[in-house]
């Protein structure tokens, strides 16, 4: 089986990534991959807790490779925090670095070109399945995940904090994507057939920052703000 790492940003589509690589019999996921705003201690856009997602990893049973990066993060930070990753993921034999990417070809293909020559394989699980029928799969397999942003630009505020639930669905508005793909909302998957149990977690303040409604998860141990 290839040792594969997987970029995770905490949310559904990567943990059903995660799910679904398991059911192959030709990868194996050694680490999640997750991009860590230093500034905040947070996951980059989702604007989840790093103790979440080390919940998360415990949960799955796997090590986080965190690549930090400031939050005025240019290209060139980007590009160089992720090549550092991935001289990481090729010392201890990495072959492959999966992506929960479902339908942006752009991303994808900027995904392929920043790969081309590392000897890293990018692997796209979800590519183009249609995503009301994936978002149905997620949440009939028994995956549990939360709403922590939305841009209100094409999403009511009251989403914000929501479960990704079948009501949520029928209640999205008719040009937001079931997955949010397009970035209408990022999530926090909290249980599922990918962790050995669930994370519990507490709903702390909505806020809204940098053109985007936040909703703050924590562990119900955690014992700050």
């Amino acid at each position: 089986m290839k040792r594969t790492i997987l970029s995770w940003s905490s949310g559904k589509d990567s943990a059903w990534t995660l799910h679904v690589l398991r059911q192959s019999a030709t990868h194996e996921v050694v680490a999640l991959l997750t991009t860590i705003t230093r500034d905040f201690d947070r996951v980059s856009m989702h604007g989840v807790r790093r103790e979440l997602v080390e919940a998360q990893a415990e949960a799955a049973g796997l090590a986080v490779w965190a690549v930090e990066i400031p939050a005025a993060c240019t290209n060139a930070d980007y590009e160089a925090a992720m090549r550092a990753a991935i001289e990481r993921a090729r010392s201890e034999g990495v072959e492959c670095i999966a992506f929960g990417d479902l339908f942006l070809r752009d991303i994808r293909e900027y995904r392929e070109q920043r790969l081309e020559g590392s000897g890293l394989q990018p692997l796209f699980p979800l590519w183009e399945r249609p995503t009301r029928e994936l978002a149905d799969a997620m949440i009939a397999g028994g995956l549990r995940a939360r709403l922590t942003c939305i841009d209100p630009r094409v999403m009511p505020r009251a989403f914000a904090g929501r479960d990704f639930d079948r009501e949520l669905l029928s209640s999205l508005p008719p040009d937001i994507d079931p997955c949010g793909e397009r970035g209408e909302f990022h999530t926090f998957a909290y249980d599922g057939p990918m962790f050995s149990r669930a994370i519990p977690i507490v709903e702390g303040e909505t806020i809204e920052r940098d053109g985007f409604v936040f909703s703050d998860l924590r562990t119900s141990d955690h014992p700050g703000p």
